[in-house]
């Protein structure tokens, strides 16, 4: 039978999570911690100190004895390999830049883990996310969190009404600052714990050096480096060392920088060209989910951010059939790249988003490209 008070919290060993954990109990919920151990066995040394890791469980652990409430340990390894980490390889395999934490949240936090939470008879899953869901009119509206700085509702764009409805993130309304001090006050060792800014799977935040363990050096897809004109500037080791706007592993020779503008995984080259060609004034998505009560605008305003550590920007959106959308922007931006999220706001609201793809008008200069180079 599910309890309308009883609440699953996902706990990481982290600040964040240990007084999500502890406001809900504060609040009169029936509170139950749990951590998802997605680490391999043989991966374990090097997920040690990581997110999730042996330390998380351990942290997670000592939380939960503090606050007075039981802690579970969830085996979420073999999930986590296929969801997040073959789909991490082959973005980039195929000349996308993934966004790994989007995915984890879809997928497992609150998919996986709202299955196991209404096993355990609980209406909710909590999580330390610096995000705010309120309630109006019978929709979920997912909102910005207070603190700026701390904002993760960009990562939690393509949660959907189900989901946003089960879910509760209490310090959504706080500062780190205020949450730090909570738990000092509390008495929780992890007060002061630093917080990891790196992908929770990829030690030293060394893509490649994980991407040749997982996949193999061997299945590098290696090729030549072309400018936008189709001359060939050079080999390289392989697609999945390159992102757009990335300056380093292009060699010299030059008269300016050079950046990387595109990629073509069918031929495993690399498109270079000047700052300038970085600029884009629209791009389109797919997979969009929008929050919207009713119908989707034919056309609507809004921010947008085309990566987390980007500044929003104004744009219309054209939403088109096949859950796409046109994306045109009020001022170009600078390395807008395939793979990564683009997501909507207005105001502090979440209004949707969705993936960005890669131009056919590029494709089609790439394939231009193909004919003339190497």
């Amino acid at each position: 039978m599910i309890s309308e008070r009883r609440v699953v919290v996902g706990m990481s060993g982290g600040v964040d999570s240990s007084v999500a954990a502890y406001l809900l109990k504060a609040q009169g919920y029936d509170v139950i911690g749990v951590t998802m151990k997605v680490w391999p066995q043989d991966c374990m040394s090097r997920a040690e100190d990581k997110c999730c890791g042996p330390q998380a469980v351990a942290d997670a652990r000592g939380v939960a004895h503090a606050l007075g409430i039981p802690h579970y340990v969830v085996d979420e390894a073999e999930a986590f390999e296929k969801t997040v980490i073959d789909y991490f390889a082959s973005e980039y395999q195929q000349g996308r830049t993934p966004n790994p934490c989007v995915m984890c949240n879809e997928k497992l936090k609150f998919g996986n883990l709202m299955e196991k939470a209404t096993r355990l008879g609980a209406k909710y899953i909590a999580t330390g996310h610096y995000a705010q869901i309120v309630e109006e009119s019978g929709q979920f509206i997912l909102k910005r969190g207070v603190d700026a700085r701390k904002d993760q509702s960009y990562f939690l764009f393509s949660l959907r009404q189900e989901q946003l409805a089960r879910s509760l993130m209490p310090i959504g309304d706080k500062t780190k600052t205020e949450i730090r001090a909570i738990a000092e006050k509390l008495g929780l060792k992890v007060y002061d714990k630093e917080e990891s800014q790196e992908i929770c799977f990829v030690p030293g935040n060394d893509y490649t050096d994980f991407l040749r363990s997982h996949v193999g050096a061997e299945n590098f897809r290696k090729g030549g480096i072309y400018d936008l004109q189709g001359n060939y500037l050079g080999e390289h080791e392989g697609i999945e060392f390159y992102t757009i706007g990335q300056r380093k592993g292009l060699g010299g020779g030059s008269q300016g920088p050079r950046y990387v503008v595109d990629i073509d995984a069918k031929q495993h080259r690399v498109i270079v060209g000047g700052a300038n060609d970085l600029l884009r004034d629209s791009f389109t998505i797919g997979r969009c989910l929008w929050h919207f009560k009713g119908s989707v605008p034919d056309a609507f305003d809004v921010e947008v951010k085309v990566r987390h550590q980007h500044a929003s920007c104004s744009a219309t959106v054209f939403p088109q059939a096949n859950q796409a959308a046109l994306v045109k922007l009020k001022e170009p931006q600078r390395a807008i790249t395939p793979g990564q999220a683009a997501v909507c706001y207005l105001g502090d609201r979440v209004m949707g988003g969705g993936w960005i793809e890669r131009e056919v008008a590029l494709l089609a200069k790439e394939t231009a490209v193909a004919t003339i180079g190497k």
